[in-house]
C-alpha cells in the first residue's frame, strides 16, 4: 500500500475518533449513487477534510465491488471505446518508461501515474476523445495543451486525442515535462 495512504489510515481514528471501518460502513449505508455525493456528505456533514472524505469513499466503493485485476479494470474502460486501447497502450509504456519510481494506479474509469504525486492521468472520456491529463501548472494554453477550468480538476491541463497519430513529439514533451516537475 502507499506509504501517505497507510499513514492516512492510521491517523483516520486519532483524529476523527471514528475508524475506518466505521466510517465506510457508513457511507455504504447512505449507497450515495456518485462517489462525488459520498465525499460532500463526509465533507459538510461530519467536517472532514477533503483527502480523508476521498480516502474513506474510495474504501467504501472498494469493499463493495468485488476484486479484479488492473488488467481487467483497464479493459473495461476500453468496452464499446477499443479503438483508443492502441494509444492507452502506446503511452503507457512510454510513461512506465521515464523511471522506476513511476506508479500505475488504473482506477474506474482512468489509470494514474504518480511518481511523488501524480503526473499523468489517461482517460477514454468518451467515443471520440481520448484525454491525456497532466500537472503542470502555470503553464498558459500552448499547442495540444490547455488549461483546465473546473474546480477540483485532479489535473491542471489536458491533451485531448482522437487517434495514435496524435502522439507527437509536443505530446511526449509535455509527458515528460510533466513527469519532471512530479519529482
Amino acid at each position: 500500500m502507499d506509504p501517505v495512504v497507510q499513514t492516512m489510515i492510521d491517523n483516520l481514528q486519532k483524529n476523527t475518533g471514528v475508524s475506518l471501518d466505521e466510517w465506510t460502513s457508513r457511507v455504504r449505508k447512505k449507497a450515495f449513487p456518485k462517489f462525488s455525493e459520498g465525499v460532500k456528505w463526509l465533507k459538510e456533514e461530519h467536517g472532514l477534510g477533503h483527502g480523508y472524505a476521498n480516502l474513506i469513499v474510495t474504501m467504501a466503493k472498494q469493499a463493495a465491488t468485488p476484486d479484479i485485476s488492473e488488467d481487467e479494470q483497464i479493459a473495461a474502460q476500453y468496452v464499446g471505446k477499443e479503438y483508443f486501447r492502441p494509444i492507452y497502450d502506446q503511452l503507457h509504456q512510454v510513461l512506465v518508461a521515464f523511471g522506476n519510481d513511476v506508479e500505475v494506479a488504473p482506477k474506474k474509469a482512468n489509470v494514474s501515474y504518480r511518481r511523488k504525486k501524480q503526473f499523468a492521468l489517461l482517460t477514454p472520456a468518451t467515443k471520440t476523445r481520448f484525454e491525456i491529463g497532466l500537472n503542470v501548472k502555470g503553464q498558459d494554453d500552448q499547442g495540444v495543451l490547455r488549461a483546465i477550468t473546473k474546480k477540483n480538476a485532479m489535473c491542471s491541463h489536458q491533451i485531448d486525442l482522437s487517434s495514435v497519430d496524435d502522439i507527437t513529439p509536443e505530446v511526449m514533451d509535455w509527458l515528460r515535462k510533466s513527469y519532471e516537475l512530479a519529482g
